[in-house]
């Protein structure tokens, strides 16, 4: 698929890695210490960007990234589960 079909990709490629890492560590900490149900939804909207860019970079990943990564949204989920509910 060409950049010009996915502009937020193309967005996020230029985007500073210091300040994506930066801004997700801040969303994570609010969910964390959020009351409840609000960090469980926070997180769980965390989980499906990376959900998305997950499918959308599937096939330029190696084996054990994919994994790494499956693993990783699974816990993620799983946090923000356990703190809606």
């Amino acid at each position: 698929m060409q950049p010009t079909q996915r502009p937020l990709l193309a967005r996020l490629a230029r985007a500073n890695p210091t300040s994506v890492f930066l801004a997700t560590l801040a969303l994570v900490l609010v969910a964390l210490f959020a009351p409840g149900p609000v960090g469980g939804l926070l997180l769980l909207a965390l989980a499906a960007g990376l959900a998305y860019l997950l499918t959308v970079t599937w096939p330029v990943q190696a084996p054990q990234t994919r994994l790494i990564r499956l693993v990783m949204l699974t816990l993620l989920v799983a946090v923000a589960l356990v703190k809606l509910f």
